[in-house]
């Protein structure tokens, strides 16, 4: 009997449990990057919208050398053309040039924003292939964490652009992802102060484990990707999923996308991010009710045979996790937790 028709006979009640897939045996042929060491060289990018205010580059520049790193800047980074920080083919230049140059050890982006996506069909993934190295962000930069893992088989980290908060949290985090060449293990979000009204709330909306790869990142992102040949390939894999300022209808709207693409159907797991500012705006005559965020998301995924919680701190928070996207993880659903299980660094 196929597994998929077997989940579904057990019924609601079900605590899905570790399953060995295909997509799990694959993870070993996945291309590491190396781990980095303080003074380490970055390349800083701007794929996507571009920064020009030059306090704000001084921020961003401030925080790579705060973690020891030395810095190279994208020869367009700091450049406006139109409502772009440049044309794609430049934006594209800076990408390649990082992962060409061999003093270069890791590519960070300064920000997201949006417009990563135009750089997709012209990538040399043979080039990144061959030079493998570090890439991290997170929001726009989705659109290249997707593609690169599909098309370059790169391990890529979803995590803070170079303007984000960093708290503490972050951090720490930061640190152990990207310094560390032993499996993260398991993540949870910051301690709470407050048990009776936590700062970061979690939720099970479907009891259960799994443990597969991870992939996913900004749903927006996600949703814009699906019919090209860099959507998102959930197949036997733990789906991540997070966004910000999107109204519970257009959350929805999404969600359905990805339902009808059958690609709830494929994943054998789903972690909701914490999502900021998603709930209703003003009340509009035209829309006869205003769904809540949690009315949405338990109306999309309870009805799924896989556990699905919400709430962790990855993506849009200032509480951020820093995660490597490809590798081996498991996901407790009712504990609100994901424990990387495999090492995201080349030996």
């Amino acid at each position: 009997m196929k597994r998929r028709n077997f989940l579904a006979r057990l019924g609601a009640g079900i605590t899905l449990t570790t399953v060995e897939t295909a997509a799990q045996k694959k993870s070993s042929e996945l291309i590491k990057p190396r781990k980095l060491q303080p003074g380490a060289m970055v390349g800083l990018i701007t794929p996507a919208t571009p920064t020009t205010d030059p306090d704000r580059l001084a921020m961003a520049d401030r925080a790579l050398k705060f973690f020891g790193f030395k810095v190279k800047v994208g020869k367009n980074v700091g450049r406006r053309a139109g409502y772009f920080g440049s044309a794609p083919e430049e934006r594209l230049d800076d990408l390649h040039a990082m992962f060409r140059d061999s003093d270069v050890d890791a590519v960070f982006a300064l920000r997201g924003g949006y417009g990563a996506q135009h750089l997709l069909d012209r990538i040399d993934y043979d080039l990144i292939r061959r030079n493998p190295k570090v890439l991290l962000g997170y929001s726009d930069i989705t659109a290249l964490h997707l593609a690169i893992n599909k098309h370059a088989g790169l391990v890529t980290f979803h995590g803070p652009n170079m303007l984000s908060e960093f708290t503490p949290y972050s951090q720490e985090h930061f640190r152990r992802a990207l310094f560390e060449s032993k499996p993260l293990g398991l993540l949870a979000n910051p301690p709470e102060t407050n048990q009776i009204r936590p700062k970061h709330p979690v939720r099970t909306i479907r009891p259960g484990t799994a443990t597969a790869p991870i992939i996913g990142g900004n749903l927006t992102l996600i949703s814009t990707l699906m019919g090209t040949p860099y959507e998102i390939d959930c197949r036997g894999k733990i789906l991540l999923i997070e966004d910000i300022g999107e109204e519970p209808y257009r959350i929805d709207r999404m969600l359905t996308q990805l339902l009808l693409a059958g690609k709830f159907k494929d994943a054998i797991g789903i972690v909701v991010g914490e999502c900021v500012d998603c709930g209703p705006s003003d009340f509009k005559p035209s829309l006869g009710s205003n769904f809540s965020l949690g009315e949405v998301l338990d109306a999309m995924l309870k009805p799924l045979t896989v556990p699905v919680f919400y709430g962790l701190t990855f993506g849009h928070t200032d509480d951020q996790l820093t995660l490597p996207l490809g590798v081996m993880a498991t996901m407790d659903a009712d504990k609100g937790t994901l424990e990387i299980k495999e090492s995201a660094f080349a030996v």
